[in-house]
């Protein structure tokens, strides 16, 4: 289960981290609340580790990733009903 779990939110804490990226470059001008420390070299390097980290689990442990991951990817449809609903009242 841990192994599991730990694929997917490191698959989330990238996205998070290269959403970092993209937000920088689209919007340069807005306040930044907080520093990314060390950006852009840490970020990158997170990201890299975190794929590093994610390709060596599906190498030796896909049984246990690939399930997480489809777990996690059934909740897509789920959010795209939901807000289907919500659009509609």
């Amino acid at each position: 289960l841990l192994d599991m779990v730990c694929f997917v939110v490191v698959i989330f804490y990238v996205l998070t981290i290269i959403g970092i990226f993209i937000l920088r470059k689209k919007r340069p001008d807005i306040e930044r609340p907080y520093k990314a420390f060390g950006y852009p070299v840490i970020p990158f390097i997170y990201i890299i580790m975190g794929i590093s980290f994610c390709v060596l689990l599906i190498k030796f442990k896909p049984g246990y990733t690939w399930p997480g991951l489809i777990i996690a990817l059934l909740g897509v449809p789920i959010y795209y009903v939901i807000m289907n609903r919500k659009k509609a009242n």
